[in-house]
Order: C-alpha cells, then sequence, then structure tokens
C-alpha cells in the first residue's frame, strides 16, 4: 500500500488532475493538496497532498495505478475494524456487537497521504483529533506521527508491518468517556518524500441517524455527558473551527 500511494502522488500533474478537487462533496474519489490551509484560523497548515476515496470502493474509479493494491488493502483493514469493533464493545462491557448494531462502522474514508521534504515545518498542522469513531493508520518508515501523552509528545516510532489505531472524538462520545479521543499530529520534516495510508469510521452521515452516549453506559451516578448529534453536523462543527481546538468540547453538555 506504501509502493501503491507513492505510484500514484509521483506521477505527472497532468494524470493526477484528473482527479483533482478541494470540494469534499464534489466526487467520491479526489486528489487534494493541503486540507484545511484556508480553515486553520492562521494557525497551522497541512503539509501533504492526499488521494481521498469517500464510501464504498467499487474498483472502477480509483486510480489504476494502484487500484488493485487499494482494494486489496481497505478490504483488510475492513475486516480488522470489525474486530477491534468486539474488543471495544467488550471493554465497556457490552455485548461484542454493541457498536457495530450502532453502524459506526457504515462511513469509511480512505486518505493517502504524501509529504513532501518541508523547509519550514513548524508552521504545519499542529495538534488535532479526529472527528470519526476510529482511524486505522499505516506510515512508511520515515515516521513523524506523535500522539500527546502526560501532556507532552512522544512519537510513535514505525514498526514495519504494524498499524496505529486512534480513538476518534466519535467514539469518545459514545463511551461517555470512557474512551479518549487522541490528540496527535504528524510532524514535517525537512526531508522526504514520506507516506501515511489513513482509513477513517465515520459512521452514517445521513439523516435521521443520531449519536450520543450509549445507554447501558448511563445512570444516575454517570449521567450523559454530551448531547445527541448527527454525524453531518459534528463534521461542519468540526471543519469550521481552528484546527487545533478540541472538537468534542462543542457538544459536551
Amino acid at each position: 500500500m506504501i509502493d501503491g500511494t507513492r505510484k500514484f502522488h509521483e506521477q505527472d500533474v497532468e494524470v493526477k488532475k484528473e482527479y483533482y478537487s478541494s470540494d469534499p462533496t464534489a466526487r467520491r474519489v479526489r486528489y487534494d493538496s493541503n486540507l484545511h490551509v484556508y480553515k486553520s484560523k492562521g494557525k497551522t497548515a497541512n503539509w501533504k497532498d492526499s488521494l481521498i476515496i469517500s464510501g464504498i470502493v467499487s474498483g472502477h474509479n480509483e486510480p489504476e495505478v494502484c487500484r488493485k493494491t487499494s482494494l486489496e488493502y481497505i478490504n483488510h483493514v475492513i475486516k480488522l475494524e470489525d474486530t477491534l469493533l468486539g474488543l471495544l464493545s467488550e471493554a465497556l462491557g457490552l455485548n461484542p456487537n454493541h457498536l457495530k448494531a450502532t453502524e459506526c462502522d457504515k462511513g469509511k474514508t480512505f486518505s493517502f497521504n504524501y509529504y513532501l521534504a518541508c523547509q519550514q515545518a513548524e508552521l504545519t498542522l499542529g495538534k488535532h483529533t479526529d472527528p470519526v469513531f476510529l482511524s486505522i493508520v499505516l506510515q512508511d518508515q520515515n515516521g513523524g506521527l506523535q500522539v500527546m501523552c502526560d501532556n507532552q509528545w512522544a512519537d510513535v516510532t514505525p514498526i514495519e508491518h504494524a498499524l496505529v489505531v486512534n480513538i476518534g472524538d466519535l467514539l469518545q462520545i459514545l463511551s461517555n468517556d470512557k474512551f479518549v479521543s487522541a490528540i496527535h499530529r504528524v510532524v514535517a520534516k525537512n526531508v522526504g518524500p514520506r507516506i501515511l495510508v489513513a482509513c477513517f469510521f465515520t459512521g452514517l452521515l445521513v439523516a435521521p441517524k443520531m449519536y450520543g452516549p450509549i445507554k447501558e453506559l448511563i445512570s444516575k451516578e454517570n449521567p450523559a455527558l454530551y448531547k445527541e448529534f448527527q454525524v453531518a453536523d459534528y463534521m461542519t462543527e468540526f471543519f469550521s473551527k481552528p484546527l487545533h481546538k478540541n472538537g468534542v468540547d462543542l457538544f459536551r453538555l
């Protein structure tokens, strides 16, 4: 998958521009550059190019240069997510099928990211959480991924053939803070290119599906900490705020 991502991004720009769009609603398979650069309120900006595949992967519209590889990889990641949801349900003291029954696995977005060498790394993407239930991340051996731990940044050292799993904002809300959304960032470097593939599981975006703290986890002693929401509304709020601000606070009671 790392090789397939590199092959797409290192094609001639005339080939890649067929997929280009900065509008996330314009097409299911799109190529974009420096996401959030106009939305970060002057704080930070991304330093990456991204091939983004949203929703169902058909095997027809994806770029031919990485089509076979991406289909195989995505299918494996979806199976892994099913296993993880079962384990996380059990960790909450629930039936293994509970989280899957909420349809939090239905919405999917896959981002194949390519980071060029950056001479002003301090101006690139700062800390953030993911507005999703789970994200599953593959990074190459160049690293750059960091997670906030005990109020300081810790490198997530690349391990060959290993994946990184992040809890996202939406699972923090469903678990009523029993799980905590991972604060993380990807640090730009003055060497490159570096590659990171992220699979985001967003749940159902369409109305009238509502999400909120799981009722089985709520009691008089442990009241609900968040109001119910639709995923589309959460996404709108998340992407209209400064990227470094915490998204879950927008829905906290």
